[in-house]
């Protein structure tokens, strides 16, 4: 057992293991972690929403007026060792989401993979885009009910390192017809 138990601990110091590997990882002194300095400079882009937010989350109604708010938490952290970015959604309703966030240098576009409770996805929904005068905007094609040709257009916008809102619409192929489905208003860092 003793025998054993040595060779674990020459082998794992063989192959270079410690904990400064994963220096930007989360950890208690970082528990979102932090950006990696071999990564692109766009994984600064979500910088001010670093940490967990208080929000309220607001979506249509059949009849076309925005239902009630409901509040949620929104928490961003650096992963992958500070080289990708995750987002986690609580809503006080049950419903939970969360994203995977990961900028190509060779493409010059944030993909941004999505995930909820509320369906078990074989293939996740991929939008992608870039901070552009200061807003994210990313787009998954998506046509409207009627089959018009066009995009599912999340927008966050008003950051600030305290604030933030998102706005999900369904926007022609021109960007002339918006119609919005979901809103997001944060404010108030945990």
């Amino acid at each position: 057992m003793k025998t054993t138990f040595i060779l674990v601990i020459i082998f794992v110091s063989s192959i270079g293991f410690s904990q400064n590997t994963y220096d930007y990882a989360p950890s208690k002194k970082y528990p979102f972690g932090r950006p990696h300095p071999d990564a692109p400079q766009q994984i600064k882009d979500y910088a001010p929403m670093i940490g967990t937010t208080k929000c309220q989350s607001f979506s249509k109604n059949p009849d076309g007026t925005w239902a009630e708010p409901v509040d949620m938490l929104w928490t961003f952290k650096y992963i992958m060792n500070g080289m990708g970015v995750q987002d986690e959604t609580l809503k006080s309703d049950g419903t939970h989401s969360g994203s995977i966030r990961q900028y190509s240098a060779d493409s010059s576009r944030w993909y941004v993979h999505y995930y909820t409770n509320r369906r078990v996805s074989t293939v996740l929904s991929v939008w992608e885009g870039n901070l552009e005068d200061g807003k994210i905007i990313l787009y998954k094609d998506q046509p409207a009910p009627n089959g018009t040709e066009g995009y599912f257009r999340l927008t966050f916008s008003d950051i600030t390192d305290d604030s933030y809102k998102w706005i999900g619409e369904w926007v022609d192929k021109s960007e002339t017809v918006v119609f919005p489905t979901w809103r997001i208003e944060c404010a108030g860092k945990l």
